[in-house]
């Protein structure tokens, strides 16, 4: 199954750029991993939230395949532990979806067109967190679960 991770906007802080590929292409050592980004809406300053979020959510949607499983990384979504999240992760595998999206959206979150068409909603805390720093947050934890499954010597408890 192949796993995407979709953003809205490009990552802006190089070292936060050089950190998110770096766990990008260890995480390649386990399974086909993408990461697309789908360019900022322009001239976003002189929009609402609602139509900035619109704008994107169509952006988003047009992405969204038949037989893809779209999870929404939102704070008000399900937290797991690290272990829990390796055997979601796990779980996820073995789902007849084609693709696995997980899904960072602009500053002010998702369309409600968006929400509607995802299946799920992961948190990876109860804190909030940029749009920008959960990119990292997140290729780390997939990398962390995928060392899990393998019983690999990156996580300690």
């Amino acid at each position: 199954m192949q796993k995407l991770l979709l953003l809205v906007g490009k990552t802006e802080n190089k070292n936060l750029k050089v950190l998110i590929d770096g766990y990008h292409k260890r995480i390649l050592k386990y399974h086909r991993f993408e990461i697309e980004i789908i360019p900022e809406i322009k001239n976003s300053k002189n929009l609402s939230q609602s139509l900035q979020k619109s704008k994107e959510g169509k952006l988003i949607i047009k992405k969204i395949k038949a037989g893809d499983c779209i999870i929404l990384l939102d704070e008000n979504g399900k937290q797991y532990d690290s272990l829990d999240f390796s055997k979601y992760i796990e779980k996820k595998r073995m789902s007849p979806f084609r693709r696995l999206i997980f899904v960072v959206g602009g500053p002010y979150g998702f369309s409600d067109e968006v929400i509607a068409k995802s299946h799920e909603k992961l948190s990876l805390s109860k804190l909030t967190f940029s749009h920008q720093m959960i990119r990292l947050f997140f290729v780390e934890q997939l990398y962390r679960a995928n060392t899990i499954l393998k019983n690999e010597p990156y996580h300690h408890q």
